[in-house]
């Protein structure tokens, strides 16, 4: 098996060598990661200039690019052989409920799943400086050979979310629905040096919809949280309310 690898953090992010070197003990990886950390940089994927790559060594690349342009390269021509799945992390921090919208971890996997190809994310949900990077690579090793067992449906993303533990103290797996936070805190405004204001984005939103059946819930418990996404941002249910609603229109 061949598995791409790639993140938000950087190439050099001990996340991202802790997954590499476990999925290494299974199956052919390539890491092909940003040069620096692209934290929140989304889907988004880099238009109007050119983008560097570089080989680091064998099998191993930094891009002057988001994690969006990492999976697109390597899969649309910077690999001599197209992979047979895409990691995403592991990141160091939670990628719970609205997390989503913003994680460039995320959106790597989605890039993968794009394109065609089975993706997850995985993420470690702990403080400011996680640790148990390890621990997050051995789930994502048991959901790969879970994944080569019973495949799933082929346009399934899993946003994994690993609490900060030692192996031994999970609790377990749990399938899960994303949460939700509040609103986030309000921009924080200073100064330059030259007296020009900035600003600096809030931190995000407290936890909302967290109860039982959210991914909050299962990682504030101990257990990892594995989370299915989907492309299609359709919000099917309402679409015969919008029908109706702009019925009578004029073009």
């Amino acid at each position: 098996m061949h598995i791409l690898i790639s993140n938000d953090d950087g190439y050099q992010a001990p996340g991202i060598l802790a997954l590499a070197e476990r999925l290494g003990t299974v199956a052919r990886v390539t890491v092909i990661a940003p040069e620096r950390d692209r934290s929140g940089a989304s889907n988004s994927l880099t238009l109007e200039d050119p983008i560097r790559v570089t080989m680091v060594e064998p099998e191993r690349y930094r891009v002057q690019g988001t994690p969006t342009d990492c999976v697109h390269l390597a899969i649309t021509g910077l690999m001599d052989s197209e992979p047979d799945m895409v990691f995403s992390g592991v990141n160091a921090g939670a990628n719970l409920g609205d997390d989503v919208l913003y994680s460039g971890t995320v959106a790597a996997a989605m890039e993968g799943r794009y394109l065609g190809l089975p993706a997850v994310a995985v993420s470690l949900a702990g403080g400011p400086g996680p640790v148990h990077y390890d621990t997050a690579a051995r789930v994502a090793l048991h959901l790969l050979e879970r994944l080569q067992d019973h495949p799933l449906p082929s346009d399934t993303i899993l946003n994994v979310n690993v609490p900060d533990l030692p192996w031994d103290e999970l609790q377990g797996f749990r399938a899960t629905r994303l949460g939700c936070r509040h609103r986030a805190e309000p921009v924080i405004k200073e100064h330059d040096p030259r007296g020009r204001p900035i600003y600096w984005i809030g931190a995000p939103g407290s936890e909302q919809d967290s109860g039982p059946g959210t991914d909050f819930h299962a990682v504030r418990n101990g257990f990892v949280s594995v989370t299915p996404l989907q492309v299609d941002l359709t919000r099917h249910s309402a679409l015969p309310e919008v029908g109706g609603w702009l019925e009578g229109m004029a073009p």
